[in-house]
C-alpha cells in the first residue's frame, strides 16, 4: 500500500519492491522529495504487532538513481533490530556525475521522515536519519534543518570537502598499487582542480564542518578500518572538533576492525566488499538507537581499533589564473593547431606536388611528441581517475613508476629537445625562409614553448 504526502510532481521511476524476509513486513511508499519530486520506498518492520517502534531513514551513498534493494541488506538487518526502517531510490533528476546538490538530497531524505513518521506502529519522536559516505554530507544538512529528526547515524562519513576526499582516495589507491612521484603528486590532483574549476566536479568545495556543528541531536559515527575511500583517521576528528564546537557532546563514534567504507566485511583491504556486515555492526545501531530514543544518549565516547590510513589528505586550492580551466582549454587549443597542423601541411603540399626539405627534421619531434604527449597524457589520467580510488589501475610499473607514464614523460622530453634543436636550426638557416614556412614553424614553436611549463605543471617532466 502507497501513500502520497503533499502536492506530487511528476514521479520519478520505481525500481522493483526488494524481496522481503518472512520475519519482517514491508510496505511501499511514495512521498515528495525536492521539488515536488515523487520518490518511492519501502519500509521494512519486525513482524508482529507491538509497541511503537523507533523508525530510521536510510540515505544512500553517490550514485545516480541508486535503487532501494543496494541498502536492503543494511534495512534488514536494522529492522531485525526493532526499528522501522525506510530504504527508497535516490533520484536522478537534478543528479550525474556532474551536477548535484546535497541540500537537494538532504530535502529529499527530510521528505522519506515525514512519510516514516506518518506509518503506523512508528513512534514520530524517534525517527532518525543514517547516512552512507556522500550520504553523510547530507544527513546533517537534512538534522541541522528539521527537529523532526531523533537521532543521526553516519556510516564511512567524510569531513573533509568532496575534492579534498576524492583526491586523497585516488592518490591513496595509486600509492597502495606501488606508485610514486609526479603522476600522484601533480598530475591526478591538478586533474581534479581543473575539473572542478570547469564545472565537471559538483560541490567541489563543500565544507561540512558548519553543518555538522549544527547538529543538535545524537550522533552514532561508524568508520571500518579499511576505508579506502574516506580517511578514516582525519575524518573522526572533524567531526568531534565540530560537534564539540556547536556544544553537542551526545555522539559515539566506533572502527570495526577488518571492515570496508560501508561497514561491511572485506577480505583484502577494502577493495573487494562482501554483502556481509560487519560483526557487531548491526547490534551497535540497535542498541545506541534503543538507548538514545528511551533518553540515554551516551556522552563523547570512542572506541575500536585504531583505522589504517597511510597517508594523509592534502589541500585542495581553487586554481589560480594561469592554471584555470579556461587556461588549460587555450592551452589545448593552442597545441591542437600548432603540432596538428606542422604535418597536415606537408601531408597538403605532398599531395600538390609541392614538398621541400624541412629546415629541420627535429620539427617532427616537436609535432609528433608534442601530439603524443598531450593527448596521451590526458587520456591516461582519465583512465587512471575513472578507475576509482580503492581499484586504482595504473598498469604495469618500473620501479613506483607505470610504464606508460614514463612513456610519456619520454615522449614529453624528446619533445621539449626537438623544440630547441628546432629554433637553433631555424636561426642558422642558411638563405631566406618563405613567409609561409616562417608562419608554419613560428606556430609550432610557439607550441612548444608554451608545452614546456605545460609539461612541468602536468608533471611530465618531473620524477
Amino acid at each position: 500500500m502507497a501513500i502520497a504526502l503533499g502536492l506530487l510532481a511528476t514521479p520519478a521511476a520505481a525500481a522493483p519492491p526488494p524481496d522481503v524476509p518472512p520475519d519482517l513486513t514491508a510496505r511501499e511508499v511514495s512521498f515528495p522529495g525536492d521539488g515536488g519530486l515523487v520518490l518511492h520506498g519501502t519500509v521494512l518492520s519486525p513482524a508482529g504487532a507491538g509497541p511503537a517502534r523507533p523508525g530510521m531513514v536510510l540515505v544512500h551513498g553517490a550514485g545516480t538513481g541508486t535503487p532501494r534493494t543496494q541498502l536492503m541488506g543494511e534495512a534488514v538487518e536494522f529492522a531485525r533490530r526493532g526499528m522501522s526502517v525506510l530504504i527508497y531510490d535516490k533520484r536522478s533528476q537534478g543528479y550525474s556525475l556532474f551536477e548535484r546538490s546535497y541540500s537537494q538530497l538532504a530535502d529529499d531524505a527530510l521528505g522519506a521522515v515525514a512519510a516514516l513518521r506518518a506509518q503506523r506502529g512508528v513512534d514520530p519522536a524517534k525517527v532518525g536519519i543514517w547516512g552512507l559516505s556522500e550520504g553523510g554530507w547530507v544527513a546533517p544538512i537534512a538534522a541541522a534543518r528539521s527537529r523532526d529528526i531523533a537521532f543521526v547515524v553516519l556510516v564511512g562519513a567524510n569531513g573533509q570537502s568532496p575534492l579534498r576526499q576524492q583526491t586523497w582516495a585516488v592518490a591513496a589507491g595509486l600509492r597502495k598499487a606501488g606508485v610514486s612521484g609526479s603522476l600522484v603528486d601533480l598530475a591526478e590532483h591538478n586533474l581534479y582542480r581543473a575539473l572542478a574549476d570547469g564545472g565537471m566536479f559538483p560541490e567541489p568545495y563543500y565544507d561540512p564542518a558548519p553543518t555538522i556543528a549544527a547538529v543538535r541531536q545524537p550522533v552514532l559515527g561508524i568508520w571500518g578500518t579499511h576505508d579506502l575511500l574516506t580517511p578514516p583517521r582525519e575524518s573522526p576528528q572533524i567531526f568531534a572538533a565540530a560537534l564539540e564546537r556547536g556544544g553537542n557532546r551526545h555522539n559515539t563514534f566506533h572502527f570495526f576492525a577488518g571492515a570496508d567504507h560501508a561497514a561491511h566485511q572485506t577480505p583484502d583491504g577494502g577493495v573487494t566488499r562482501l554483502p556481509e556486515l560487519a560483526p557487531g555492526y548491526a547490534d551497535l545501531v540497535g542498541t545506541w538507537v534503543r538507548d538514545v530514543t528511551n533518553g540515554e544518549a551516551p556522552t563523547a565516547q570512542t572506541s575500536g581499533p585504531a583505522p589504517v590510513q597511510d597517508s594523509l589528505t592534502r589541500s585542495v586550492e581553487p586554481p589560480a589564473w594561469w592554471e584555470s580551466a579556461t587556461v588549460q582549454t587555450a592551452a589545448l587549443v593552442l597545441f591542437a593547431m600548432a603540432f596538428a597542423a606542422y604535418p597536415a601541411v606537408a601531408v597538403v603540399r605532398r599531395l600538390r606536388g609541392r614538398s621541400r626539405a624541412p629546415v629541420s627534421r627535429a620539427a617532427r619531434g616537436v609535432s609528433g611528441g608534442g601530439l603524443a604527449a598531450v593527448l596521451g597524457g590526458f587520456a591516461y589520467l582519465f583512465s587512471v581517475v575513472m578507475s576509482g580510488g580503492k581499484l586504482a589501475s595504473p598498469g604495469p610499473l618500473l620501479g613506483d613508476r607505470p610504464v606508460i607514464w614514463l612513456a610519456l614523460q619520454a615522449v614529453a622530453v624528446t619533445a621539449v629537445v626537438s623544440t630547441v634543436l628546432t629554433a637553433v636550426a631555424w636561426r642558422r638557416a642558411r638563405g631566406p625562409v618563405e613567409r609561409g614556412e616562417r608562419v608554419r614553424l613560428g606556430l609550432l614553436l610557439a607550441g612548444g614553448a608554451v608545452f614546456i611549463p605545460w609539461a612541468l605543471y602536468w608533471g611530465l617532466l618531473l620524477p
